[in-house]
C-alpha cells in the first residue's frame, strides 16, 4: 500500500506488454509449474479450515476419537504438502526472477558498450547503473510478486467469500460491511508511507553522493587540501540526522499501520464470534463451522487490500519494464555497416579527405532520463572541424599542433570512430572506415591519452586488458620497452600490485608508460597519442619519450602535441586553428614561415628561428 500512486496514471507505449511477453517466453514451463503451485496453496488455505469444521463437527463432538485422529493426520499432511508446494514454488519463483534479471541486465549492459563516448559524456553514470539494477528487478517482479500476487489474491479471495458465503451468509455479510473500516485506515497510511518512502531514497541518494565525493581519492584529495574537516562532519551529520529522523517517521506510521490492522481484525473477528456464537446456541450452525469462519476471516481482508492496490503494483513492474526498453531502444550513434569491408592487410596508410565534425545534439545520443537536470538542446553545434584533408604514410609520423580548442582531440576520436564524420570521408588503405567493422578497425589502432585510465585491479590486470592471453615474459618485455619494468621490479608485489582507484597509486609519468607498455601488447598498427606528455616534468618526460620511441618505431602516427619539443623530429606538423589547418610542414619550414607554429614555439620558449 506504500507503493507509488503516481504510476497509475503513466501511458505505456505501444507493443510494449508484447515485448515483456516476448522475455517471458523462455521460462514458460517455469511459469506453468510456479502458477500452479500458487493454485495450490491458495485451495490449501481453504482446505484446512473445513477440515477443521469436520473434525470438531464429526469428531470432537460425537466422540469420535477415530474421525479425530484421522482429520487430523489429513491437516497435518496438508501442511507438509502446503510446505512441499512452497518450496516449489519459490525455487521456480527465484529461477524465473534471477533469469529475467540476468536476461535484461546482460542485454542493457552489452547494448550500453556499443554507445558511442557522446553517450557518456552526457550520462550520469548512477541514473544509468539504476537502470541496470532497481529497475530491472522491478520489471521481473511482474512475473514472480505481481503475477502470483494476482492469481493467489484472486483465487483466494473467491474460494474464501463462497466458502464462508456456504457456511454462514450472515457472518459473511457482516464481515464484508467491516471492509471499509479496514481500506480507509490502509489507504491513507499507504499515502503517507508512500511519501515518506520517496522522501527518504531521496534523502539517502543525498547522503550516499556525500560520501562517494568525498570517499574516491580525488575527492578526498581534495577535502584533505581544501576542505574543512569540521564543517565536511558537521555537513554530513546534517544529512545523516535528515535520514534518521525519516527512518523514525516511517518506523512509526509501520507500527501505526499494524496496530490499526490488528486492532480491526481483531473487531472483526469479535463480531464473527459474537453473531457466530448467537448462531451456533440457536443451532443455525455448528461450533465447527464458527471456528471454521473464524480461521478463514483472518484470510479475508488480506487479499482484498492487495488486490485493491493491484494497479499500481501492475503499473510499477510495467513502467520499470518499459525505463529499461528505453535504454534497449536507443540507436547507437556509431554502428557496423551490414556488409563490411576487410582493410587490407599491409602497412596502413590513414587518409582524411575533407572531413568535417560537428557535435551531436542531446536527443541523438542520450536519454533525457539518464541525464538528470539536462535541458534538451535544440540549437546545433557549430562545425569543430572544417575541410580537413590529409595523408599518413606507413612508418611515418604526423603530429598536429594548435591552441586549445582547435579541434586536436577531436580529430583522434575520428579515426577509431570514437565519434563519426559529419561530412568528408577516413581512410585506411583506400577502405572507408565506415565500411569495415569497428572491432576490425580498432583492432588495428592503438591510442595513449594525456590522463591514461587504469582500473582498479593489479598492474597485471592492466597490463593484460590489451591482450588476455600475455605470458609474464612478454608483459616484462612490454614494461622494459615502456621504461616502466625496472620501477615495477621496485615494487613489493610486483606486477601484482594494485594501482588504486584511477591508477592514483602511480604518479603521471609511471602512469603513462604502464599505458604505453599496455599499447605495446596490443600491437597496433596504427598509433595515436593525444597529448601524453603534456603534463610531466622533464624527468618523466625523458623517459616516456624513450617508451614513445619504441612505440611509434615502424608504425603509422598520428600525435596530438601540446610540447613542441615531443615532435620536432616530426615527417610532418599540421598546424590547426578553429578547425581549419592553416600552415603544414616540417619544423624548420614551420619556423621559419614565422607564422601561428612559430607563435606557439617562441611561446613555449623553446627557440628561435634563426
Amino acid at each position: 500500500m506504500s507503493s507509488d500512486q503516481s504510476v497509475k496514471h503513466q501511458k505505456l507505449k505501444a507493443g510494449t506488454l508484447r515485448r515483456i511477453f516476448s522475455f517471458a517466453h523462455p521460462y514458460r514451463k517455469s511459469l506453468a509449474i510456479f502458477i500452479f503451485t500458487v493454485v495450490i496453496d491458495a485451495i490449501l488455505i481453504v482446505a484446512t479450515p473445513l477440515l477443521l469444521r469436520s473434525l470438531v463437527d464429526d469428531g470432537v463432538v460425537p466422540g469420535r476419537s477415530d474421525i479425530v485422529t484421522r482429520l487430523a493426520l489429513i491437516v497435518a499432511a496438508l501442511a507438509i504438502a502446503d510446505a512441499a508446494f512452497s518450496m516449489m514454488g519459490r525455487w521456480f519463483s527465484s529461477r524465473i526472477g534471477e533469469g529475467l534479471i540476468y536476461d535484461l541486465r546482460s542485454q542493457v549492459f552489452e547494448h550500453v558498450q556499443k554507445q558511442s563516448i557522446a553517450f557518456f559524456t552526457r550520462t550520469q553514470t548512477g541514473s544509468l547503473i539504476s537502470r541496470i539494477n532497481g529497475d530491472v528487478i522491478g520489471a521481473q517482479q511482474a512475473f514472480t510478486s505481481t503475477l502470483s500476487g494476482i492469481v493467489s489474491n484472486s483465487l483466494t479471495l473467491i474460494l474464501v467469500v463462497i466458502t464462508m458465503l456456504t457456511l454462514s451468509w450472515q457472518i459473511t455479510l457482516i464481515s464484508l460491511v467491516l471492509l471499509p473500516v479496514f481500506i480507509v485506515p490502509t489507504k491513507w497510511i499507504g499515502r503517507k508511507l508512500a511519501l515518506y518512502t520517496r522522501q527518504s531514497f531521496d534523502l539517502n541518494a543525498e547522503m550516499s553522493s556525500t560520501m562517494t565525493e568525498r570517499f574516491n581519492v580525488s575527492g578526498a584529495l581534495l577535502v584533505s587540501l581544501y576542505g574543512d574537516r569540521i564543517s565536511e562532519g558537521a555537513n554530513f551529520r546534517t544529512k545523516a540526522r535528515r535520514v534518521a529522523d525519516m527512518g523514525i517517521k516511517i518506523a512509526m506510521l509501520n507500527r501505526i499501520f499494524f496496530i490499526a490492522m490488528t486492532s480491526v481484525a481483531a473487531v472483526a473477528t469479535s463480531f464473527a464470534y459474537g453473531v457466530g456464537g448467537h448462531l451456533a446456541i440457536s443451532k443455525e450452525i455448528t461450533i465447527g463451522t464458527l471456528l471454521a469462519i473464524t480461521a478463514l476471516l483472518a484470510r479475508l481482508y488480506g487479499p482484498l487490500t492487495s488486490l485493491s492496490n493491484i494497479r499500481v503494483d501492475v503499473m510499477s513492474a510495467l513502467v520499470s519494464f518499459e525505463r529499461v526498453f528505453e535504454v534497449l531502444d536507443l540507436e547507437p550513434m556509431v554502428k557496423d555497416p551490414v556488409n563490411p569491408v576487410n582493410i587490407p592487410a599491409r602497412a596502413p596508410t590513414v587518409e582524411f579527405v575533407d572531413v568535417s565534425f560537428s557535435y551531436p545534439k542531446s536527443n541523438e545520443i542520450s536519454l533525457a532520463s539518464l541525464e538528470g537536470s539536462a535541458e534538451t538542446e535544440v540549437v546545433e553545434s557549430h562545425d569543430v572541424l572544417q575541410g580537413i584533408s590529409f595523408t599518413s604514410n606507413p612508418g611515418t609520423l604526423t603530429a598536429i599542433v594548435g591552441p586549445s580548442g582547435a579541434g586536436k582531440s577531436t580529430i583522434s576520436g575520428l579515426l577509431p570512430r570514437l565519434y563519426d564524420v559529419t561530412g568528408g570521408s577516413i581512410l585506411i588503405n583506400d577502405v572507408n572506415i565506415r565500411d569495415t567493422t569497428i572491432l576490425e578497425l580498432r583492432s588495428l589502432i592503438g591510442i595513449v591519452t594525456q590522463d591514461s585510465h587504469m582500473l582498479h585491479e593489479s598492474i597485471r590486470d592492466n597490463l593484460r586488458y590489451a591482450d588476455p592471453n600475455a605470458s609474464d615474459v612478454e608483459l616484462w618485455k612490454a614494461c622494459d620497452a615502456a621504461q616502466i619494468g625496472e620501477f615495477i621490479r621496485t615494487l613489493p608485489s610486483g606486477l601484482d600490485t594494485i594501482v588504486g582507484e584511477r591508477g592514483h597509486r602511480l604518479s603521471g609519468g609511471e602512469k603513462q608508460r604502464l599505458a604505453i607498455a599496455r599499447l605495446l601488447l596490443k600491437k597496433p598498427q596504427i598509433v595515436i597519442l593525444d597529448e601524453a606528455t603534456a603534463h610531466l616534468d622533464s624527468e618523466n618526460e625523458e623517459l616516456l619519450q624513450k617508451a614513445l620511441a619504441t612505440a611509434l618505431a615502424g608504425r603509422t602516427s598520428i600525435v596530438i602535441a601540446h610540447r613542441l619539443s615531443t615532435i620536432v623530429h616530426a615527417d610532418q606538423i599540421l598546424v590547426l586553428e578553429d578547425g581549419r589547418f592553416v600552415e603544414s610542414g616540417k619544423h624548420d619550414e614551420l619556423v621559419a614561415l614565422g607564422g601561428l607554429y612559430f607563435e606557439l614555439y617562441q611561446r613555449q620558449s623553446l627557440g628561435f628561428a634563426e
